[in-house]
C-alpha cells in the first residue's frame, strides 16, 4: 500500500481495504481536464493513462469504460460487448448523481454502485495504468490486473480504430 498522504477518495479507501499495491500521482490542477495533459502532467506515456467513461443504455442501465486517453470509444462495439443494442455517454450533468465523481475525476472504482465495467485489450500487455483516484489532481497507478479484480471487469476490444 502507498504510504503517501492518501486523499480520502472512495477509490483510495478501497484499494486499501483490498490490499491492492498502489502509487498516487499528483498534479497541478487547471483548465486542462483532458487525459493528455494529465499523462505530461504526471511524466507517464499516454499509452498508460487511461480514462473513465460512463455510459447507459437507458433507465438504470449504466456501464464503465476504462480505455487509453488518447482514444475514442467505439459506441457500437461497447453495446455488443455489453449485451445492449445501444449504449450512449451519459450527460455530465448526471455523472456526480450516477458515479459519485466529477468530470476529470471519475475513476473506475468507488462508484456508488459496482457497475459492468470493461477495461480495453491493450491494458493487459502493461505492467501499469494510470487510471484517476477519484478526485482531479491525483491519478493512481496500479497494475491492469488489480484493477479489473477490484471491479471485476472484464477486458475487451473498446476503442474506435
Amino acid at each position: 500500500m502507498s504510504k503517501q498522504k492518501i486523499p480520502k477518495t472512495n477509490a483510495v479507501r478501497i484499494l486499501d481495504q483490498q490490499k491492492v499495491i498502489y502509487e498516487l500521482l499528483e498534479y497541478e490542477v487547471d483548465e486542462n481536464l483532458d487525459g493528455k495533459s494529465v499523462a505530461i502532467k504526471i511524466g507517464h506515456p499516454d499509452s498508460s493513462v487511461y480514462k473513465t467513461l460512463v455510459t447507459t443504455a437507458g433507465p438504470g442501465k449504466f456501464f464503465v469504460f476504462v480505455i487509453p486517453v488518447t482514444n475514442e470509444l467505439d459506441l457500437k462495439k461497447c453495446a455488443k460487448i455489453a449485451g445492449e443494442k445501444r449504449i450512449e455517454m451519459i450527460h455530465v450533468n448526471d455523472l456526480l448523481s450516477t458515479t459519485g465523481y466529477i468530470r476529470g475525476g471519475c475513476s473506475p472504482v468507488g462508484m456508488k454502485k459496482l457497475f459492468p465495467t470493461f477495461v480495453h485489450d491493450d491494458a493487459k500487455e502493461l505492467r501499469h495504468i494510470v487510471v484517476s483516484a477519484g478526485k482531479r489532481g491525483v491519478q493512481m497507478k496500479l497494475t491492469p490486473n488489480d484493477l479489473v479484480k477490484v471491479v471485476r471487469a472484464k477486458f475487451a476490444d473498446l476503442i474506435k480504430i
